[in-house]
Formats: structure tokens, sequence, C-alpha cells
């Protein structure tokens, strides 16, 4: 009984949603009150709002509630030269981006393959979030030459974007050599972060940054809410790749 009860629940909750009843953003009843509508349980109405969370129908926010997804689906093309800003721009989103962790340090060894670099050498560290409306899309990973790039921990801190930080360097243009995209399951911290139910899936992409004349500049993992972007691989001209 307890099965079909949870399943009811669920159901009836996405009907809710389908129907505009519950729309985008708007703030579940309370458990107490869920128990009452439904008559039933603690555990069904649980088992049901989890069930949804997982299929990315609903968010749960530590201290705040649960609410009916509204985030943005992010079309993302991936190209030479992809540039976050101007992605969500041309969907008429609104870009903006948090920074987590920044910081001048060894390069751990895979690190520093990736870069061109002798482990140890030193690198910029940064870690940011990026939002689509104010929603979360992604937590970038990204790693610097400092030698070649001493003054971008700054320049981001300030709030440049990547393209003016490599700009200030004297690199006018570059593009993206390599690109792999796979799926896993975030930790909960990630998941936390992109504010998402720890069992949905993410999508990786990570990169590799050159100037026109081959030399890398930066690599990068960025981590993507799965329920919150289609990929677009954009076609590459005879010899781009």
């Amino acid at each position: 009984m307890g099965r079909e009860s949870w399943r009811r629940i669920r159901d009836g909750l996405a009907a809710e949603i389908d129907g505009g009843g519950l729309p985008p953003g708007a703030q579940l009843p309370t458990e107490s009150a869920l128990c009452a509508q439904f008559e039933t349980g603690r555990h069904s109405v649980r088992r049901a709002v989890q069930a949804l969370a997982v299929e990315g129908r609903l968010r749960v926010v530590q201290g705040r509630g649960t609410f009916v997804e509204a985030a943005p689906m992010v079309r993302y093309a991936i190209g030479r030269r992809t540039r976050f800003r101007q992605n969500l721009l041309d969907q008429g989103l609104a870009p903006s981006g948090e920074p987590l962790a920044a910081e001048t340090v060894p390069a751990p060894a895979s690190v520093a393959e990736s870069l061109g670099l002798a482990p140890g050498d030193a690198v910029h560290r940064l870690l940011r979030r990026g939002l689509a409306d104010g929603v979360p899309v992604s937590l970038g990973l990204s790693w610097h030459p400092a030698g070649l790039l001493p003054g971008f921990l700054e320049q981001r801190n300030a709030g440049l974007s990547v393209t003016q930080a490599y700009a200030a360097h004297g690199i006018d243009d570059y593009y993206r050599k390599r690109t792999e995209i796979y799926a896993r399951r975030p930790d909960r911290e990630e998941a936390r972060l992109l504010a998402q139910h720890p069992d949905q899936p993410v999508m990786v992409v990570v990169k590799t940054d050159v100037t026109q004349e081959g030399r890398v500049i930066g690599h990068s993992e960025a981590i993507w809410a799965a329920d919150r972007v289609r990929f677009t691989i954009d076609s590459l001209e005879a010899g781009d790749a």
C-alpha cells in the first residue's frame, strides 16, 4: 500500500506541475499539508518528493523548502571559439559568475601535462559557479600558467571575463583545441552548489584553450547540471580539429 501511496502522490504533484497549479518557482506546501491533502503519512510524501527531485521536477533548498524547478534550459554551442557569456546572451539569458576559490599553486602532475609545464610550476587555480538568469548551471575549475599570465587571477577577481583577462596579457584571440564530454553522478558538494538532487547526473566538459600560435593558456573542467543544458557541437572546418 505504501508503494501505491507514494506513486499516487508523485503522480498528483506531477499533474499539478504540468497543469500550472504549481508553476515554475512555486513553493510546495508543507509536508504536513501534503499529508492532509493526500491523506497519507510523511514517509510516502517524502518518497514522492524525492522521486520528483531526482527527475528534476522539484528542487529542495535547505532551510527554505521545496520548489518547482524554474531553471532555464541552456542550449550551449561548443565550437572553436566557445564563450560562456556570449552563449547565454545569444539566448536572451543573463550570464553571471560567482568566484568560489582563486589561488596560485604548484601544478599537479596531470595539470602540468595538460598545460605543457613541469610538475610544480606555478599555476592559477580558479573555481567558479556559472549562473543563467540567477540559476546555477555549471561549476568551472580552471588552471592557467602563472608565468605566462601573471595578472590573470587578480583580473578575474576584479570581474574581467576570461577573454578580457587574456586580452590584458596581449592574447587577442584563442580557441578550443580539444573537448571531452562525459556523464557522471555529482558528489554532495557539487549537487549542493548546483542546487540539484545528488542522484541527478551531471555532464562534465573538459577542454584545453590555446593561442593562435598553439601555446596552451588554459585547461578546465566544467560540471553542468544535466537537466539544464543541451550541448550542440559545431561542425569544424577541415583542418580545424
